[in-house]
């Protein structure tokens, strides 16, 4: 098949989004078809592979790391994308990538879907503080339904997402499909290297939180828990991989705490290398957001090994359901400091918890998720071309 895909953020733009996609992308490549990604162009160089199109772009005025496409740069490519002949379109962000997907559709008169990976209920109040949230959850909610039904198929990472849609009038075909792990590549860490270099004691007792430093991520609860753990485990060390919006908020609410001897701040690090070993180098992997559509780094903390304690909201849910490589806190600072502290005092539990997360993160595998979207894809396109034949053959 020949797909083309539009999105609004990519790497080097570090989050969830970009990594479903290239993870996605690269399994489609690697079944035998061609996928054509069209994603906005950074300030950062970076080096891509042919099949990926920059298009120029520009910041967002209320969010400085995301981009805005220059349509006018993007439908340049009408003829070039004529004479490729695609199959499918698939979308991957509701935002000026939703609405070219929709034209060069319409140009292209192929089917078109869309991956619909973000939150924005719980999201847009955090960058848009002096409009109401009430009004902002109405906007996100007509916003979400209208991009939603305006296309073929809609594709969402957990049941959690899925019912949220449902909740909006969302009438189009929705298909729950997360996104999954090459976990091989998570034994290829370097703990012991990463940790000499950052000058981290290998006898203290170690926590980690990988993501995005956004307010919507509900850090500041994690802070929490650490000052609480702190109380019984004074050497405990947190180390937060990652950067963003609410990174000088979180600096300074934790100095407040007086734990500025306790957190380590890292940055992004390099996916193939350094968060490997960022994730390995910890006894447990804390995470509290209350927005996610699915929790990738919950699954990339297991595959490498390390024990999770999280709160199970919204899409997290999915992946935490069945208590495995990890504890399930509620969204309490009590009960959720008590299971880090359990974790951190009982190197039993760390190991079985290891071996336990090791064995459930191969459970999602990127290779099986891949070719359950390749299944709905050619559905899509059999169902589009009207051919009862090509239908049952999708089907079957």
């Amino acid at each position: 098949m020949k797909i083309l895909m539009l999105t609004d953020v990519f790497f080097p733009r570090i989050n969830g989004v970009s990594t479903s996609i290239e993870t996605f992308r690269k399994e489609l490549i690697s079944l035998g078809h061609q996928v054509t990604l069209l994603a906005p162009e950074y300030p950062v160089k970076i080096e891509d592979d042919k099949d990926i199109i920059r298009i120029p772009s520009r910041y967002l005025i209320f969010d400085k790391e995301d981009r805005i496409l220059k349509t006018r740069k993007a439908l340049k490519f009408l003829d070039e994308f004529k004479a490729h002949e695609f199959d499918l379109i698939h979308i991957q962000t509701p935002f000026l990538a939703h609405y070219l997907g929709i034209k060069f559709s319409k140009l292209l008169n192929i089917p078109v879907i869309e991956t619909y990976h973000t939150y924005f209920e719980e999201y847009l109040f955090h960058y848009l503080p002096l409009i109401p949230k009430s009004y902002l959850r109405y906007l996100a909610r007509r916003f979400t339904s209208v991009q939603c039904n305006d296309v073929d198929h809609v594709i969402v990472p957990s049941l959690a997402m899925k019912e949220k849609l449902q909740e909006y009038d969302v009438t189009a075909d929705t298909t729950i499909l997360p996104t999954g792990l090459t976990t091989d590549r998570f034994n290829q860490g370097n703990p012991g290297a990463f940790m000499k270099a950052l000058n981290i004691d290998e006898n203290r007792p170690r926590l980690v939180h990988v993501g995005r430093i956004a307010h919507e991520k509900n850090i500041n609860f994690i802070i929490d828990v650490l000052a609480k753990v702190k109380q019984t485990i004074n050497n405990v060390l947190l180390i937060i991989a990652g950067e963003g919006p609410a990174l000088k908020h979180i600096k300074s609410y934790s100095k407040k705490l007086g734990l500025s001897d306790n957190i380590k701040f890292v940055g992004y690090l390099d996916r193939n290398k350094q968060l490997l070993s960022c994730y390995q180098s910890a006894h447990a992997f804390l995470f509290s957001s209350k927005t996610e559509t699915q929790g990738l780094v919950l699954l990339e903390a297991m595959a490498a090994g390390t024990p999770v304690v999280s709160t199970a909201i919204m899409g997290t849910k999915d992946i935490l359901a069945p208590e495995k490589g990890g504890l399930v806190a509620e969204d309490d600072i009590e009960d959720f400091s008590n299971k880090v502290i359990k974790i951190l005092s009982d190197t039993a539990l760390q190991n079985r918890l290891a071996k336990e997360a090791r064995q459930y993160a191969r459970e999602w595998c990127a290779s099986s998720m891949a070719a359950k979207q390749l299944d709905l894809y050619r559905h899509i396109v059999a169902t589009h071309s009207n051919n009862p034949a090509e239908v049952a053959t999708a089907e079957s």
